[in-house]
């Protein structure tokens, strides 16, 4: 890991890798144990369940509008990442894929052929204030890295100051943003 993406913040994941791509073992500052690995297709209904114990702010940070369900069709599209262009990982209790409560969503999807990603991020509020949010956008940037894309960007509402503070933290840069707008687009240049 780069000195840029050593966490700058009083809390630290402990982590040891797991078998497979990706996979690996995290203790949060709390102690709870969790799985970071790539989405499954067995994950469809644990996330959608999990989509009704998320506060309506916590949706409309990460949809930019409230939605009161996730509908099965949006899941399946979610866990049916297409290989070389989409990057799915979740955070899971220690439990198979299926069975599993899904805390965590982190995406990554090549969006054009100049070589940029669009990231997304949802972090529960059971498990946010802990580091997994940074955790997981790093792991986002290290796969756009082996990717060799050119930058990474995304939308953030303009009144998620946590997300756009580690987005600051971790080199995003905010494009032109008028005050009025409810959405400020960030980037992140990785070549």
């Amino acid at each position: 890991m780069s000195p840029m993406f050593k966490p700058k913040h009083k809390y630290r994941l402990a982590r040891n890798a797991m078998p497979g791509a990706w996979c690996e073992r995290v203790q949060l500052p709390d102690q709870r144990q969790l799985w970071i690995r790539p989405i499954t297709a067995a994950d469809a209904e644990p996330i959608r369940a999990g989509f009704a114990l998320l506060h309506p702010d916590e949706i409309r940070k990460r949809y930019g509008y409230a939605m009161k369900e996730m509908s099965a069709d949006y899941a399946q599209r979610l866990c049916h990442p297409q290989p070389g262009r989409d990057f799915v990982l979740v955070a899971s209790e220690p439990l198979p894929p299926g069975v599993a409560l899904v805390g965590a969503v982190a995406r990554l999807v090549v969006v054009d052929d100049v070589k940029g990603a669009e990231f997304a991020i949802l972090v529960s509020h059971f498990l946010a204030g802990q580091g997994l949010g940074r955790h997981l956008l790093c792991r986002l940037i290290q796969w756009g890295r082996r990717k060799r894309l050119r930058e990474i960007h995304g939308d953030v509402l303009s009144d998620n100051h946590p997300m756009l503070e580690l987005a600051q933290e971790l080199g995003f840069v905010r494009d032109s943003h008028d005050p009025s707008d409810d959405m400020v687009h960030i980037r992140l240049r990785l070549r």
